[in-house]
């Protein structure tokens, strides 16, 4: 075990969005580096099977991250029954794909509700907990999206631009705390929400190579992200290899937003 990986062994982590994609990898993540987690999502039936896959490491708990008060319910339950939270990962997001003018109120309300209210929720709530301990890393797992124009995500990509401002003015109040908080802004990465996108065989190669009718380049490695690439981003962020680096965004899309 690496020595800046060593404060994860024995740690208890706090994932939402746990049950699949991007958060069920970064749960792996975190249980092959020792921690202990607190996986979070509203699907029980998902939980359970990572739960059960982990040995006893990941201890599941149903919550909807888009309400407040759900969330300082089990914020409280899995320190008082796992011990205090040393590292938060918020995972957890929903994409309703369409026009601006034809996204409705409802889908609107509901993308801001678990992507930005949910992150913002379990942010505070962790961090009202951390400030006192003097110790703690927090990751919001956002998108590129929330930094390039995308068409038919409008309300996707301005939920995760606000998260991602969020998490970094949250960092700059808690840093004299010894908290840091970071973004990950992932691309296209082979989860069931990138799968939604998709409606043939040929969607894969037409990522990859971009689609100029849709203003989007492609990715220049050439590749579509797998989850367990975003968690090696997030476990990164989390450990002390990473512990002078608050406040920041990691792209992690093979140069696909072509970032300077």
């Amino acid at each position: 075990m690496p020595a800046r990986d060593a404060q994860v062994v024995g740690s208890v982590a706090f994932v939402t969005g746990a049950a699949s994609g991007i958060g069920a990898a970064v749960v792996g993540a975190l249980v092959r580096t020792g921690a202990t987690v607190a996986a979070v999502d509203v699907s029980a039936e998902g939980l359970t099977e990572l739960a059960e896959r982990s040995g006893g490491r990941v201890v599941p708990f149903t919550a909807d991250v888009s309400d407040a008060a759900a969330v300082a319910d089990v914020v409280e339950r899995v320190e008082s029954g796992l011990g205090p939270i040393d590292t938060g990962v918020s995972a957890a997001g929903i994409l309703r794909p369409g026009s601006l003018t034809g996204t409705s109120d409802k889908d609107w309300s509901d993308t801001f509700a678990v992507n930005t209210d949910g992150v913002f929720f379990v942010l505070r709530e962790l961090a009202r907990r951390m400030v006192p301990r003097g110790r703690g890393s927090l990751v919001t797992v956002a998108s590129n999206a929330a930094g390039v124009p995308r068409t038919n995500m409008g309300a996707y990509a301005a939920s995760k631009a606000a998260t991602t401002m969020l998490t970094r003015c949250l960092g700059l109040e808690v840093a004299p705390h010894g908290i840091r908080c970071n973004v990950v802004s992932p691309g296209s990465t082979d989860t069931p929400m990138q799968r939604q996108l998709w409606t043939g065989e040929d969607d894969r190669a037409r990522v990859i190579a971009g689609t100029p009718e849709e203003f989007r380049v492609g990715v220049p490695l050439g590749r579509i992200a797998d989850p367990e690439d975003i968690a090696d981003a997030v476990l990164f962020l989390v450990s002390d290899r990473a512990r002078h680096i608050t406040m920041q965004n990691l792209f992690v899309d093979g140069g696909a937003t072509l970032r300077a």
